[in-house]
């Protein structure tokens, strides 16, 4: 899905920063924090959890097809995960194994619409892995549901650096060398006219 990216004439590259990120896991902790609370209450933070971790997930997804900048299958994308969070709230898995689910449609989501080579997407499979695990740090030694989600999208945050296409990068580097290699090979060429034969 990602044509957007690299091509003359196309849409702007609208891939979000690190720093919006930041902002982004600071605005759903807080929500994460008052919908678990407030759920709570009533159904238990077993069931509560069960709610708020889909509507997270939900709220980062339509974050990410928004700044995409691909139109195509956003839909598609969007139905798919809420059947995909109907189905799985239905068959009840145990909690880790439904937090995992929700982050594998997340990193799925992600190389659909961010990257279009393997490795790219192979980094940002690492990344939420590793993402995972600092929430799943965060949260067991604070206890605090805020910093558990906070920790979690903080990570994600970093897919701003991963490069679309690695190896659309290194060309692009390449061609940005090209001037100096062009005034190096002038100023050889001129040295050697200087020195005697």
């Amino acid at each position: 899905m990602n044509r957007s990216f690299g091509k003359s004439g196309g849409r702007q590259d609208r891939r979000p920063g690190f720093f919006q990120g930041v902002m982004v896991a600071v605005i759903l902790a807080f929500v994460a924090s008052i919908a678990a609370t407030g759920l709570a209450a009533f159904i238990g933070i077993g069931a509560a959890s069960r709610l708020v971790i889909p509507l997270l997930g939900l709220a980062y997804l339509l974050y990410l097809v928004a700044r995409s900048g691909e139109r195509t299958g956003r839909v598609t994308v969007i139905v798919a995960w809420c059947v995909m969070s109907l189905a799985l709230w239905w068959i009840a898995p145990p909690l880790p194994m439904y937090v995992l689910i929700h982050a594998g449609a997340i990193w799925l989501t992600r190389s659909l619409y961010f990257y279009s080579g393997i490795i790219p997407s192979l980094l940002d499979m690492a990344l939420t892995g590793f993402a995972l695990m600092t929430a799943a740090w965060a949260l067991s030694r604070t206890g605090s549901l805020f910093m558990g989600t906070w920790s979690f999208f903080l990570i994600q945050a970093l897919f701003a650096a991963i490069p679309a296409d690695l190896k659309r990068k290194a060309h692009q580097t390449a061609a940005s060398n090209e001037p100096f290699e062009q005034a190096r090979r002038r100023a050889d060429a001129a040295l050697r006219q200087l020195m005697p034969h």
